[in-house]
């Protein structure tokens, strides 16, 4: 069974990225930012700023912490 959950959500993500994101970023580069954003509404703007939040904070908050306190030696 974990077989299958895990091909099963790898293909939600394939399927996600190439119908989703690709599509975004073919809208932009063909007719811009403006026709994007009214394509995919604000929502979209929304994730993208979630997106780099989260990154930013692992990276540069939660894994120098945790180095530090000694948990993850890198």
């Amino acid at each position: 069974m974990k077989e299958i959950s895990n091909v099963t959500g790898k293909f939600i993500l394939l399927r996600f990225y190439k119908y989703y994101i690709i599509d975004s970023i073919i809208i932009a580069k063909n007719h811009g930012i403006k026709e994007l954003f009214k394509r995919r509404g604000w929502k979209f703007l929304l994730i993208i700023i979630s997106y780099y939040a989260v990154r930013d904070t692992v990276i540069y908050l939660i894994i120098p912490y945790l180095v530090a306190k000694g948990i993850i030696g890198l």
